[in-house]
């Protein structure tokens, strides 16, 4: 019987491991697929999510960290307009090849038993739970789901009129300038940011390009480059670096970060808006609060009725609302041209409410 099984070994699942084990709880992390892997994301982790990845990180990893590249301003092209605003503080740009196995190592290090290529097939109980996988049943007294957005544990969610992809690469590029471009196009959008992968003079050669775009308008990266003037002309100095994966269809939906006694963490719980570049940081900071709203039960303090009430309540006063923010954000850069022209003046000319205007799609602390 194991304290805990966390359904995911992505920033979400191995968040909560890390968390769990480290205060003495036996836990089990199940991931169906394999390490190292190239994953659909913009790579960004906000600065106010940085002191928790450096907590989370096991002794041999902390060089990751340091090594990132630091992001310190972001660049929005719209409209044949360029608004600049600063990252305050500076994100870091970390691959997702190397974030995934650092986090993965890390819950190893504090103590979890971590399983790669075990598919879970279902729960059943609601305290103690029977979880059925590829490699057997195992129980436990509490679950963690951070199986992500299409996992079979999720309930099905309604397809929407309009299909949305996400595509990403990595491009060798000539010396990128550290910031977060985002080109705004008809029907979608592209991230561009130098992306440490590589050592010595090159590590700031690679980018990543990360898209999210209507199916209608685009299914690759070269199409992607091609809606926007500004991205097709940079673009064309690039040289492939990785082959290019994807992911649809995107579908928003509110968040629910618990369901039968089980809560939910990262993609699981809700899809962000991916170009507020804090997917990765909800991730972390939904899968540690998860655990860290667990441990008392454990320690048979409270409940395990209380726990999960607990999660629930932390998470709609501190997760929901950066959703929420981060939605709003997205329609008012999705307003009529003529609406939105304005508006972009307006935070062109202040500064300071740009920087409130970035801030509420941030960590709530």
């Amino acid at each position: 019987m194991h304290d805990l099984i966390v359904i995911g070994g992505g920033p979400a699942g191995t968040a909560a491991s890390i968390t769990a084990a480290r205060a003495g709880a036996t836990v089990l992390v199940l991931e169906r697929g394999r390490f190292p892997r190239h994953k659909v994301c913009g790579e960004f982790v906000s600065g106010e999510a940085l002191d928790l990845l450096a907590g989370l990180l096991g002794s041999d990893h902390k060089a990751l960290l340091n090594e990132a590249v630091r992001i310190a301003h972001a660049r929005i092209f719209l409209d044949g307009c360029m608004l600049r605003t600063a990252t305050d503080p500076p994100a870091a740009s970390i691959a997702r090849l190397n974030l995934d196995v650092a986090l993965w190592s890390s819950a190893i290090e504090a103590g979890a038993d971590a399983r790669q290529q075990t598919t879970v097939h279902g729960i059943s109980g609601t305290g103690p739970f029977r979880v059925r996988t590829s490699a057997g049943e195992f129980e436990s007294r509490s679950v963690i789901n951070a199986s992500g957005r299409w996992s079979n544990l999720n309930a099905p969610v309604a397809p929407t009129a309009e299909k949305w992809i996400g595509v990403k690469g990595h491009f060798l590029e000539t010396s990128p300038e550290p910031s977060v471009d985002l080109y705004f196009f008809e029907g979608g959008y592209c991230g561009v940011q130098p992306v440490h992968l590589d050592s010595g003079a090159a590590k700031y050669s690679r980018v990543n390009a990360c898209a999210m775009v209507r199916a209608d308008i685009a299914n690759s990266l070269l199409q992607v480059f091609e809606q926007h003037p500004a991205l097709r002309e940079r673009s064309r100095q690039w040289q492939p670096l990785s082959e290019p994966v994807s992911t649809s269809p995107l579908i928003f939906r509110e968040p629910d970060p618990e369901r039968l006694g089980v809560p939910r963490a990262g993609d699981a719980a809700t899809f962000v808006d991916p170009f507020v570049g804090d997917g990765v940081s909800l991730a972390l900071r939904g899968g540690a609060l998860a655990a860290e709203s667990l441990i008392p039960f454990y320690q048979k303090r409270v409940s395990f009725k209380d726990a999960i009430q607990t999660y629930r309540r932390a998470y709609q006063e501190r997760l929901a609302p950066v959703f929420h923010a981060s939605s709003g954000v997205r329609r008012m850069l999705g307003l009529p041209r003529l609406v939105r022209k304005p508006l972009l003046f307006l935070l062109g000319k202040t500064p300071g409410l740009t920087r409130q205007l970035v801030k509420r799609t941030r960590w709530a602390t």
